[in-house]
């Protein structure tokens, strides 16, 4: 007699069966690298308590491939922070995610890259504790935010790096809402 797992889960048998067909048969060639190198730039900011109501923050982030903006995202945070360093850091977790999800795009299109991808923020104290570790945090969804930017940042997969507030375009993303009363 069937069970109502054999329809509502059809796929967790197909996943436990192994691979009948050979290796070579699996499709592991990316296309090949075309045209010229790009640069992969990302501008990060975050406004801390940017919503009165509920005490959020928004992210705003844009993506650069050379000096031509290809992407951009701005949206509240999941979490109230109750300091600029905690939104900001939050703001360079989400910007580490989208670079990987450019870069493996850019890889499946056959688009070489100009070295590792670059991503500017404005707030110094994130910035640094991100390139040199001596943080001692206390909240576990920052901790967790500050290792995930600093693996990647220690494997080489980025470089961060610091821009005055003044000079960052991504200011237009997380300061362009009305503030609400």
């Amino acid at each position: 007699m069937p069970d109502v797992s054999d329809f509502v889960f059809p796929e967790l048998d197909w996943s436990n069966t192994p691979y009948s067909g050979s290796v070579e048969e699996l499709p592991t060639n990316l296309p090949p690298a075309r045209g010229k190198p790009v640069l992969m730039t990302t501008f990060a900011d975050a406004n801390l308590g940017h919503d009165f109501i509920s005490g959020k923050s928004v992210t705003g982030l844009l993506h650069f491939l050379n000096k031509t903006p290809f992407d951009w995202f701005s949206k509240k945070q999941g979490t109230v922070e109750t300091a600029t360093f905690g939104s900001e850091n939050s703001a360079a977790r989400s910007a580490i995610e989208q670079i990987r999800a450019n870069k493996l795009t850019l890889l499946f299109m056959g688009v070489p890259l100009s070295g590792c991808p670059i991503l500017l923020g404005d707030n110094k104290s994130v910035v640094d504790s991100g390139t040199i570790p001596h943080q001692q945090l206390h909240k576990r969804h920052l901790m967790l935010s500050y290792h995930f930017v600093r693996e990647a940042i220690a494997s080489g997969e980025l470089r961060f790096a610091h821009i005055n507030g003044e000079f960052n375009p991504s200011d237009v993303l997380s300061k362009h809402w009305g503030y609400q009363v």
